[in-house]
């Protein structure tokens, strides 16, 4: 039920299904509906119809847009008395930019004007409905509290919806969630429209976009308990694993990881004939998606304005939060201050990237507009993110020879020998990967890399492992990343101190070269260079793995010039080998010295401990 305020909805509801959809105490102190009412009409072995009756006062606008979507018919409700008010022009427009097919015009309040009125009520109401969705729908006049043709308008409504084609059950359910609710004893129930797939007892299911893992303890269908629940059905779900107040309206329960969460949306839109404003290059707008309402901004790219314009204009959403959305969604768009509905659309690409501004980027999404073989390959890879040819077989419905021939394009890119997945995916996560390493490089300059296993780690909820591995992979062969090990960093990432340590760690090494083969704890030398504890792991390491260290225990290093220098010195002093004791005359060290540094060149390979004696390797 839409239409203007005061002009009957929530009593035809009631006259139709006995239902007082008016819950909320300000709801029946103002006598107006404020949040979303439901109540079932009519249910048979074909068939189950709830109505949804949405407020029609200007203020609670977007309560109305949450209702309508996802709905299969709407009785625009006119009261014979006023006629077509300024609510109804605007949710006329709402409804159509929503792409609502189907209406039924109820004349309501019949018994309060002459019925020689009638006709110039209906001729008016004609006038207005003139290329809108409505303008060849079917007239009802009914009176409420009289109930005069409320069961003709039932079995009208019952009628039609017979005759529409039944929603696809089949593929990945979703649920946009209009209401969130507790239950005494039962815990949290969400309750919404089921978009797409089916949805049944026990099935885990995630809420997004903040992605928290729940499970569907049990439904309800139009009020009555249920196993299942399948599209364009009204269900309350009973969830475990999430509290109230972790969940509100515009959050989607899902049933698949598939589903794409995005800020940048590539749209078409129409505007309402009648702007009161100018609607200006990146304006601030809200947009209305499913039962999400979320700010941002409009980004033209063939014009910097809009008052006037007849046709589809293809721009771009940037959102300030996620949506859960696909190609295909339909939206409103509203200007928050002053507000009014500007327009509305449906989604052509939920990933859109950033664009020129001109005639080719226009171009580029008229291509993805018309969703060409390739635009289904690429819609479809960047859902699932990779997939094998006959996964895209599926996904696309394209035949496998145009699916072969279109795959060839260089926009495809096929590793491990039987994915296929986007080279500007690819692109994408290298440039994450990226961003990630320069991160780690900024906080832990002196440390070689990140290790590949953790790299991979923080990104294999969002991407295959295999795809993430072709990608590091892939970014060492051209040169944007190098291998150290099982370290990865940036290709012109040089291990460094931080700059402004670099001066005391130079003292530390030049104090620790001075000191010869005598040297105090290592301890000693960063206590004394004024390193702190929090930086002395690191530099120790770095140091080590530079050479600029050489240790002997855990306590004792030489610095790496004077350790090789005492190498030089041990094999010109002795033969092919040697025992402790010419090692002493050699160098001159004591026991405490000697011992770790005759162990720290078997360490190395230096040397072969072979019983008291030691024998040089090469």
């Amino acid at each position: 039920m839409a239409g203007h305020i005061d002009h009957g909805k929530t009593s035809l509801t009631k006259a139709l299904t006995n239902v007082d959809t008016d819950r909320l105490k300000e709801e029946k102190e103002r006598q107006i509906s404020i949040e979303l009412g439901f109540a079932p009409l009519y249910e048979d072995n074909e068939i189950q119809i709830s109505v949804i009756d949405v407020p029609g006062h200007e203020r609670f606008i977007r309560q109305m847009i949450a209702g309508v979507a996802g709905i299969d018919l709407v009785v625009l409700v006119v009261a014979a008395d006023e006629g077509v008010m300024p609510q109804t022009r605007e949710h006329l427009d709402i409804l159509g930019f929503l792409g609502i097919k189907n209406g039924i015009v109820a004349i309501t309040k019949m018994d309060r004007v002459e019925e020689e009125f009638i006709e110039l009520v209906k001729d008016d109401i004609l006038e207005e409905l003139q290329g809108t969705v409505f303008e060849n729908a079917p007239f009802m006049l009914v009176d409420s509290l009289s109930k005069k043709g409320i069961e003709e308008l039932k079995q009208l409504i019952i009628a039609t919806l017979k005759e529409q084609e039944m929603r696809d059950a089949r593929g990945a359910f979703r649920l946009p969630i209009d209401q969130v609710f507790t239950v005494k004893g039962q815990g949290t129930v969400v309750r919404g429209t089921v978009y797409e797939g089916a949805v049944e007892e026990g099935q885990a299911l995630k809420i997004m976009p903040k992605g928290i893992e729940v499970r569907a303890r049990q439904l309800q269908v139009h009020h009555k308990p249920a196993q299942k629940a399948y599209a364009g059905q009204r269900a309350a779900i009973n969830l475990s694993g999430v509290a109230k107040e972790d969940l509100e309206r515009g959050d989607v329960l899902v049933s698949s990881e598939h589903f794409i969460v995005s800020k940048t949306l590539d749209v078409a839109i129409r505007v309402v004939e009648d702007l009161d404003y100018m609607v200006k290059q990146r304006m601030p707008v809200k947009l209305h998606i499913g039962t999400a309402e979320v700010m941002g901004r409009i980004v033209f790219f063939d014009r910097n304005e809009l008052k006037e314009e007849s046709g589809e204009i293809l721009c771009q959403l940037r959102l300030e939060e996620e949506v859960l959305t696909k190609r295909g969604d339909r939206f409103i768009l509203r200007r928050p201050s002053p507000q009014e509905t500007i327009g509305g659309g449906w989604v052509i690409d939920p990933r859109g990237n950033k664009y020129r501004f001109g005639n080719q980027t226009i171009e580029e999404l008229e291509k993805k507009k018309a969703g060409k073989p390739k635009e289904r390959i690429a819609a479809a890879l960047y859902e699932a993110k990779s997939l094998g040819f006959n996964e895209l077989i599926k996904r696309t419905a394209l035949d496998s020879d145009i699916l072969a021939a279109e795959l060839e394009d260089e926009s495809f890119l096929l590793y491990n020998g039987k994915e296929f997945t986007l080279l500007q995916l690819v692109d994408s996560i290298t440039e994450d990967m990226y961003d990630r390493l320069q991160d780690y490089h900024q906080q832990h300059p002196m440390k070689q890399g990140l290790n590949k296993a953790e790299l991979l780690q923080s990104m294999n909820k969002s991407f295959p492992r295999g795809l993430l591995d072709f990608t590091v992979e892939n970014a060492i062969g051209k040169g944007t990343f190098k291998r150290g090990g099982q370290f990865v960093s940036l290709a012109d990432f040089t291990r460094h101190v931080p700059k402004n340590w670099q001066k005391r760690a130079e003292n530390l090494v030049e104090e620790l070269k001075k000191d010869g083969l005598q040297v105090k704890y290592l301890a000693d030398y960063f206590s004394a260079a004024g390193i702190p504890d929090s930086l002395a792991g690191d530099l120790e390491r770095f140091l080590e793995e530079t050479g600029q260290l050489v240790p002997l225990d855990g306590q004792y290093f030489y610095h790496g010039d004077v350790f090789e220098k005492a190498v030089q010195t041990l094999r010109v002093s002795t033969g092919p080998e040697f025992e402790v004791g010419d090692a002493k005359d050699a160098l001159g060290l004591s026991r405490k010295y000697m011992i770790p540094f005759l162990e720290r060149l078997d360490a190395k390979g230096l040397t072969k401990r072979v019983e008291n004696k030691r024998v040089w390797q090469n």
